[in-house]
């Protein structure tokens, strides 16, 4: 496992990392999760990211039982604030009230005094955005977290951030970004480099679909991510037909190439400097091991011809908002 830094922070992270969104928050049992998490261990990913929206506060509640049995500092843990807490309309959003609630929930959840890194799950434009950085830099100097990022904010909302905080607070941004999903390139990946933060990518794999299990014109396999509706929240995002067509184009190109899909997958995506990590998501142990084996494979620029070649119109490459993302910003 190869390791890169986070942004202008002190911290390295696993070129691999584990998210927790649609398995850990009840998508598999508590045994599968804890498999899934000690095999991070073993293949050397110590990136784990999570969310306090997560089944509301279930996958924090399993990760606060297992990585508490590691020594803290042999990870480097991420939560996330924002989405709705509970059928109480105020229970959610980036007001100061709010985040100082959540962090403390969080770590309670997560048996940890302190999270890596705190991240914004989307941009509040309800909020007066100098209240937000306020109540992030709030949570850096009470130690709760060592650092702050953001998670799918437009151009516009970062930058009227940085203006505010300067380019020191926010660190990494997470967008989704993968071969089908390369809206982020356009003008987000740019604005952060420019501004010491790093990418670290929800997503890589489009939920599944770049592994190739799904064919066109076929049922979803049984045991796999669509096949469950907690887990095909976002399908609409990632699968139709024409994604479909194009991931099997890429299949021979990855067998010719000696690698997997999924390896080739991963591997296209951090292939940009941007990117600090590539978040995996995983219900069954051997999948995070398949997943470490993308860290350090370097693809030739023939091969990366051929992908694009494969992919044509296919990708989204066009800044477009994420799911729950609003546009605007608000002052005080």
């Amino acid at each position: 496992m190869r390791y890169r830094k986070l942004g202008s922070s002190d911290l390295e992270v696993s070129e691999i990392s584990l998210g927790s969104w649609l398995t850990y928050s009840g998508g598999i049992d508590a045994d599968r999760t804890r498999a899934c998490t000690e095999a991070a261990f073993d293949a050397g990913i110590n990136f784990f990211d999570t969310a306090n929206v997560y089944g509301q506060g279930a996958a924090e509640t399993a990760w606060g039982e297992i990585l508490s049995a590691h020594p803290r500092d042999s990870y480097v843990l991420a939560t996330k604030v924002w989405g709705p807490m509970s059928d109480d309309p105020a229970d959610q959003g980036l007001s100061p009230a709010q985040i100082a609630k959540q962090i403390d929930a969080s770590l309670t959840r997560l048996n940890t005094d302190y999270v890596d890194l705190y991240q914004a799950h989307r941009f509040d434009p309800a909020v007066p955005v100098e209240d937000i950085v306020e109540a992030f830099q709030k949570v850096v100097e009470q130690g709760k977290a060592r650092c702050v990022g953001f998670s799918e904010w437009t151009p516009e909302q970062i930058q009227a951030a940085i203006d505010i905080a300067g380019a020191d607070l926010f660190v990494s941004s997470q967008p989704q970004y993968s071969m089908l999903w390369q809206a982020p390139e356009a003008q987000v990946f740019g604005l952060c480099a420019a501004n010491g933060i790093s990418q670290i990518v929800w997503s890589p794999l489009a939920q599944g679909v770049l592994t190739g299990k799904y064919k066109p014109g076929q049922p979803v396999p049984e045991g796999s991510r669509f096949a469950s509706a907690d887990m095909a929240v976002s399908q609409d995002l990632v699968y139709s037909d024409a994604a479909l067509e194009a991931v099997q184009r890429l299949v021979p190109i990855a067998e010719q190439a000696g690698m997997s899909m999924p390896t080739l997958a991963l591997a296209w995506v951090l292939r940009r400097s941007e990117v600090a990590s590539a978040i995996t998501g995983a219900s069954r142990p051997e999948q995070v091991h398949a997943n470490a084996a993308a860290s350090g494979v370097h693809l030739s620029d023939d091969l990366l011809t051929a992908v694009d070649q494969a992919l044509g119109d296919v990708p989204v490459t066009e800044p477009t908002l994420a799911p729950g993302a609003q546009p605007g910003i608000l002052h005080r």
